[in-house]
């Protein structure tokens, strides 16, 4: 359940009791801060640590459910951020989520996450190499936590950008754009940047809030957040932002190329139909001469004339090769 708890005073990690109340209490008589890291906890697991903590009933209700959108609550003793990492797998076209839940207060962090993929052991162990950005206090596990989802959002973008890149190129690529399993393709890449959208787009405003941005009645100060900390919040905005424009840009693109491929199918179908009926046309020409001469009338033109058979196959031969070179002519053939 705790997948680590560290007491850091001074950006530096201390040694301290493993109780909760004594370390929480020992941290905040030293200016240091208490950061607790769980992963996906039952909700007898997490009474203990949000008892000790003081966390909101609604905020712990949230964190042990999971399935949240990214959001930024405030509480009374705790700010309450939901961050939803994303994970791409090339092979499967497959974009997949986890869930981070961060409850800031005064002199403690408590991390929850859900899902599979990275833990946050390499965000922990990096902000433990610089102490000077741990030594601002619990925001700094905030603002490293932040930073590290986005620019993993970019890089998820730059993968989801290489592959419909590829698609695109299979797409319009003769005789493989109308491949039955291209449309269900991009379909489903479609939704996988649908389900991308998801984690990004209301991310915006709670980064926004952070960085302080934000007009009207959100542009108010944030508690538990050192206002020192502002310029690093808007680095990150503004690589959220550069993440969503280019995932608005890839949802344009895949329905761009959707609509493509349908179009392509379309004139494919029609070309099909062309030649179909070109050599039904001219299918008909020697069944009709054959059906008449094959009435058996006594009365019938030329029907005792020596050379009437070859001349009506040289007839026949004769309109085949010219509706052929019509046909052929128009690109019906």
């Amino acid at each position: 359940m705790i997948v680590d708890c560290g007491i850091y005073q001074d950006g530096r990690r201390r040694e301290g009791p493993e109780d909760f109340s004594d370390a929480l209490a020992g941290a905040r008589a030293a200016g240091g801060f208490v950061w607790v890291g769980l992963h996906e906890p039952t909700e007898k697991e997490f009474g203990l640590v949000s008892q000790e903590f003081a966390l909101h009933p609604l905020a712990v209700e949230d964190a042990l459910k999971a399935h949240q959108r990214p959001k930024l609550e405030i509480y009374d003793d705790s700010l309450f951020v939901v961050l939803k990492p994303v994970m791409y797998e090339p092979h499967s076209d497959t974009v997949s989520t986890g869930e981070i839940m961060i409850f800031l207060g005064d002199s403690f962090v408590v991390t929850v996450r859900h899902g599979e993929g990275d833990g946050l052991a390499a965000v922990r162990h990096r902000l433990e190499q610089e102490p000077e950005m741990l030594g601002k206090g619990p925001t700094s596990v905030l603002y490293a936590i932040a930073d590290t989802s986005v620019d993993h959002y970019l890089d998820v973008a730059t993968e989801l950008q290489t592959d419909l890149e590829e698609l695109e190129t299979e797409v319009f690529t003769p005789d493989r754009g109308g491949s039955r399993h291209t449309a269900s393709r991009i379909y489903n890449f479609k939704r996988q940047i649908t389900e991308f959208r998801r984690a990004t787009g209301p991310l915006a405003l709670p980064m926004s809030r952070l960085a302080g941005t934000t007009t009207g009645s959100f542009a108010t100060a944030l508690p538990f957040v050192d206002d020192k900390a502002r310029p690093f919040f808007r680095d990150v905005s503004d690589h959220l932002t550069r993440v969503n424009e280019s995932v608005e840009g890839l949802d344009r693109l895949v329905s761009d190329i959707l609509s493509a491929h349908l179009a392509q199918i379309s004139v494919q179908q029609n070309d099909d139909m062309r030649k179909i009926s070109a050599w039904a046309a001219m299918a008909a020409i020697p069944t009709m001469i054959a059906g008449i001469y094959g009435m058996n009338f006594d009365h019938m033109p030329e029907l005792h004339w020596l050379w009437s058979y070859p001349a009506v196959i040289a007839v026949m031969a004769g309109l085949e090769v010219l509706l052929y070179r019509t046909f052929k002519r128009r690109g019906w053939l």
